[in-house]
């Protein structure tokens, strides 16, 4: 009887945390001009409109600035990659090396 009052408390609780979770709304990115008092204001399809503009403008006079992602560099995401690569790779190597020889090895096999 204990399993079946715990199981159903658990689901309960995970449905009700689901609810509130998918319920709650962000509203940062839509809050618009803030004024000095803290209150929120419109965020008009023209103020809109001017910051994007700004934005392609910044971006032209850039060109070599890019996304920000470096890909290539050792900081970026290829960079990451191969360096992960290396050191698990490394890794898996020893084990390797180490599993062919040694007092649990099979007979016949090195």
């Amino acid at each position: 009887m204990n399993t079946k009052v715990l199981l159903t408390a658990t689901m309960l609780s995970v449905f009700f945390f689901g609810a509130i979770g998918a319920a709650s709304v962000a509203f940062a990115q839509y809050m618009g001009n803030v004024g000095d008092a803290g209150e929120t204001g419109s965020y008009t399809l023209e103020e809109a409109l001017e910051i994007q503009r700004r934005r392609i403008e910044a971006a032209e006079a850039n060109p070599s600035s890019g996304s920000g992602t470096p890909y290539l560099d050792a900081g970026g995401v290829v960079g990451a990659a191969v360096i992960a690569g290396a050191v698990f790779g490394g890794i898996a190597g020893a084990f390797l090396i180490r599993g062919r020889s040694g007092k649990y090895a099979a007979m016949g096999r090195g």
